[in-house]
């Protein structure tokens, strides 16, 4: 039985990407510290609020962690730093993330609350019933 060779790929003028970057640290090193997915946030509506929980591991919520609503748009900052020593040798790691949700119609910003247990950070937003029906406009005629 002939076996058939396997097909001849013609090598470019180029190299490939992964020669380019031989000799250089392992990637696995330089990825940002929150992981590949960096901050997963889950959102709900449940019993007449509006539901965050975003995972933030190995974070300190009150140094780490910053919370802010403007113009209807609640935003999360996270940053995370270690820094790893073992017999004379010292590494650093560090990663931040910032991630923006739009809160729904008759959200109560005064009344967001949030909390962090077991690196989840749950936020929770009161929502007004939203008003049913056209708001109707007077016209004024010149005179």
């Amino acid at each position: 039985m002939n076996k058939l060779p396997a097909p001849h790929r013609p090598r470019s003028g180029f190299p490939e990407l992964a020669d380019l970057f031989e000799g250089f640290p392992s990637w696995a090193t330089l990825r940002p510290t929150f992981g590949s997915h960096m901050m997963r946030v889950e959102d709900e509506m449940k019993d007449g609020s509006y539901e965050l929980r975003a995972e933030i591991p190995g974070v300190d919520p009150a140094k780490d962690v910053d919370i802010t609503v403007r113009d209807g748009v609640l935003t999360i900052k996270a940053e995370r730093s270690e820094k790893k020593e073992t017999n004379g040798h010292s590494e650093f790691s560090y990663g931040s993330f910032t991630r923006s949700l739009t809160l729904p119609a008759g959200a109560d910003e005064d009344g967001i609350k949030a909390s962090y247990d077991k690196g989840i950070l749950s936020i929770t937003v009161p929502v007004a019933e939203p008003q049913t029906g056209d708001k109707h406009v007077a016209i004024e005629s010149a005179k």
